[in-house]
């Protein structure tokens, strides 16, 4: 254990919780399950706490802890625990998973400032998607410009847009209870025990995955353990209290929804622009008018656009790494005077651009807003399957890792809960092809299961393409050094 040194700044465990969380998990994050699964998803919320949040948290927390000594994060459990290549793939899977993000938190951006300019629903009346495209293109270079000006400073405006949602997520419960007590009634009716329980249906199970992206990210975390004053036993406790404020917004946050949404009959845009229709509710049942949605509409804004240039800024470094080298062009990770790797913004860019293009097929923004959604549930959760691969790759060399922290010190017991969390995750992931808001057979349903491949293979696949250009950029440099 690192000895404390007394002029260090360390992290108060509960501080790494809280950066976890806001990066993890928001308000929105509620309202998609709610749609795709209605009141059962309460139960789904519960299950998973259990089996799997709770285990990808702990496991989260020994790998963290096996080794505090590296910086490459995920890649880098994948890379020691099994070879380079395999730490490359994770590295290429772990930065273009958030491709499909950083264009879904430009889409809420635009939808935010469009509640805030307009008060209502009517921007998909108003703005075509070609015009809903080019605008999120705009400010994803935007962004992309101004991590070049500004150094850092819109990480403290995410802590702050973060907190600020939490608080925002845990006062709309609170005041839905209340509203309770002050005669509201339950829009989602029934509300009994038989509304809780999930029909296992192929639709439940496409849908899950989406359920894993919400809640996956404990990962993120893991550079942070050097900056502990007592890793061992603080980080595993930012982790529970991590599972705790998680469990708190899902369970409790999906009951405050049932209040006001009836949950077999959501509104069609309730993924879009669900969040202000519910503090726009809860504010007209406390006479408040929309004065909530309003200062809700503020937080989302300042929480998606810092949290747009926080993304864009930390995929674009992901290659900064020894892995890299051996397999990215150098083109991709040179840097700039100011250290900024600018050919990966410009990567970030293109892939980018390549989804809108993709985009700019569907009908309508909500269909759009949709699909991007359903996108981020295939992606993230094939990223994540590399949690619990290298997990069980550790506890299978149990004699060559060490970790002042093991999550469950029989091995066997250990591999089978990873093999249950890595099968769970990739099963899920795959089911996520199946399009959701679209009815099987369908011309809609073939588009979007065509783009779901298109997408997939092209992001995934790029990555194979990038030890090639390098070999053959090694190849050119020897002989040029031997000319």
């Amino acid at each position: 254990m690192e000895e404390l040194q007394p002029n260090k700044h360390y992290m108060h465990w509960t501080v790494i919780a809280l950066l976890d969380f806001v990066t993890i998990i928001s308000f929105e994050n509620i309202f998609y399950p709610f749609q795709n699964q209605g009141l059962s998803v309460v139960i789904s919320w519960i299950f998973l706490l259990f089996t799997y949040v709770i285990p990808y948290e702990l496991i989260s927390s020994q790998m963290s802890l096996t080794f505090d000594n590296q910086d490459g994060g995920l890649a880098s459990w994948v890379r020691r625990s099994s070879n380079d290549t395999l730490g490359y793939v994770t590295s290429w899977m772990y930065w273009v998973q958030s491709i499909p993000y950083i264009v879904d938190v430009s889409n809420s951006v635009i939808v935010s400032f469009s509640w805030m300019i307009l008060g209502d629903n009517t921007l998909g009346q108003k703005m075509s998607p070609f015009w809903f495209g080019l605008l999120t293109f705009g400010l994803i270079l935007i962004f992309i410009l101004l991590e070049n000006a500004i150094k850092n400073s819109l990480e403290i405006l995410s802590l702050i847009g973060g907190g600020a949602m939490f608080i925002m997520s845990a006062l709309f419960v609170l005041l839905a209870g209340y509203a309770l007590t002050q005669g509201a009634h339950i829009a989602t009716q029934p509300f009994n025990w038989h509304s809780f329980m999930p029909n296992f249906s192929l639709k439940y199970f496409s849908t899950t995955g989406l359920l894993i992206f919400a809640m996956s990210g404990a990962e993120l975390a893991a550079p942070y353990v050097v900056r502990m004053r007592d890793p061992k036993h603080e980080f595993p406790k930012a982790m529970w209290l991590l599972a705790i404020m998680t469990a708190f917004l899902t369970i409790f946050g999906t009951l405050a929804l049932a209040v006001f949404f009836n949950g077999n009959q959501v509104p069609h845009d309730f993924k879009m622009n669900g969040p202000y229709y519910a503090f726009s509710l809860l504010g007209q049942q406390l006479g408040l008018g929309n004065i909530l949605m309003y200062i809700f509409t503020v937080v989302q804004t300042i929480f998606m656009m810092a949290q747009l240039a926080v993304l864009l800024d930390a995929t674009s470094r992901v290659f900064a790494g020894d892995v890299a080298d051996n397999f990215m062009p150098k083109w991709v990770t040179r840097k700039n005077k100011n250290g900024r790797p600018v050919n990966s913004y410009l990567m970030t860019t293109g892939l980018s651009l390549f989804l809108l293009l993709l985009t700019g097929t569907l009908p309508d923004i909500n269909t759009i807003y949709n699909w991007l959604l359903n996108i981020n549930g295939i992606v993230s959760p094939y990223k994540t399957c590399w949690v619990f691969f290298a997990f069980i790759a550790v506890r299978w060399q149990d004699k060559k890792f060490h970790s002042d922290y093991v999550f469950i010190k029989n091995k066997t017991g250990a591999l089978l809960i990873g093999g249950w969390c890595l099968l769970f995750t990739f099963v899920c992931a795959t089911l996520g092809f199946i399009p959701q808001e679209v009815k099987f057979g369908t011309w809609a349903f073939t588009h979007q299961l065509i783009l779901n491949f298109i997408t997939v293979f092209v992001l995934f696949g790029l990555g194979l393409v990038m030890p090639w250009l390098r070999k053959r950029e090694l190849r050119k440099e020897k002989d040029s050094d031997v000319a």
